[in-house]
């Protein structure tokens, strides 16, 4: 049996399909299962026990002709389609694959998640029931030690990690580094800073209210990163995917929400779906240092 599983989206919204992913293998543990992917997760995800082969959807324009037939060659030939991505992209591709069995929202779904309120779900519930429809009822915990094994050197035995990005058009997502540099001096433990490139200037402001943090921003692979977020005592950080990364991992987390995001829609998820730590502000400007301090004591 060949199966295709469609799963695009930013970090967190991969994060969130890893129990979808392991249930898929699961329940066909003999078929042949592909992913398709964007281009940042294919390396990765293809290192993961549930899938034989990740191709990339460089998602052609309608008048790419070239690019539209690629993307119909890597959508035929399947027996099974989930389409975990759920929007009107992967919906037009029911048509383009042949119209296989297909779980998703697409018009002539065999397996259609026709729940009215989806929209209102969270990703991780919202996942659980379309693929209870498709047959699925039992999402598992993945094992994510293929993840996490290849820590950066010089990792501290005990640390908090501390992830102040966020996406760059949201920052209204983003706690302000002076915070972060002020709990950085309230910590027990080292902090150590998590993020891209382009936030080392976020991690510089930190270092300079607390000096002995550790900067690894814009120094880390994704396995690296997933390895330092095992290791840590504590995560905290904005939403982001890096923080959905620490929860799936099982790292205690807490996790600010401004105004602009719903956690009931889209905050990170521990292993067992259990929720972490949130903390929210109407504006995250607004939130002050002693009432994440104060939840760092919480147990």
């Amino acid at each position: 049996m060949k199966i295709l599983v469609i799963r695009h989206g930013a970090l967190g919204d991969i994060v969130l399909s890893l129990p979808a992913f392991a249930g898929i293998r699961a329940h066909h543990p003999n078929a042949i299962i592909t992913l398709l992917t964007t281009a940042p997760f294919a390396a990765l995800l293809a290192q993961s026990p549930w899938f034989d082969h990740v191709t990339i959807d460089t998602k052609p324009a309608p008048w790419n002709l070239p690019g539209l037939l690629a993307l119909r060659r890597a959508l035929t030939g399947f027996d099974f389609v989930y389409d975990l991505q759920t929007s009107s992209r992967s919906s037009r591709y029911h048509r383009l694959s042949g119209a296989p069995k297909w779980s998703g929202i697409a018009p002539g779904s065999t397996h259609r998640h026709a729940n009215p309120a989806r929209n209102t779900m969270h990703s991780r519930e919202r996942i659980a029931e379309q693929l209870a429809i498709a047959g699925i009822p039992n999402l598992p915990t993945p094992d994510l030690t293929w993840l996490a094994t290849q820590p950066p050197p010089g990792l501290p035995p005990r640390f908090t990690a501390l992830i102040p990005g966020a996406s760059p058009h949201r920052p209204e997502k983003r706690w302000p580094a002076a915070n972060f540099g002020a709990l950085a001096t309230t910590l027990t433990t080292q902090a150590v800073i998590l993020g891209t490139r382009a936030e080392q200037p976020i991690a510089a402001e930190i270092r300079h209210l607390c000096p002995t943090a550790i900067d690894l921003t814009g120094r880390t692979t994704l396995p690296q990163l997933a390895a330092t977020l095992a290791r840590a005592t504590l995560a905290i950080g904005n939403d982001t995917g890096p923080m959905h990364l620490a929860a799936a991992l099982n790292t205690r987390c807490i996790v600010l929400f401004g105004g602009a995001s719903d956690p009931a829609l889209t905050a990170p998820r521990m292993p067992d779906g259990a929720w972490p730590t949130i903390i929210r502000a109407r504006d995250l400007a607004d939130l002050p240092v002693s009432d994440v301090a104060a939840a760092i004591g919480d147990r």
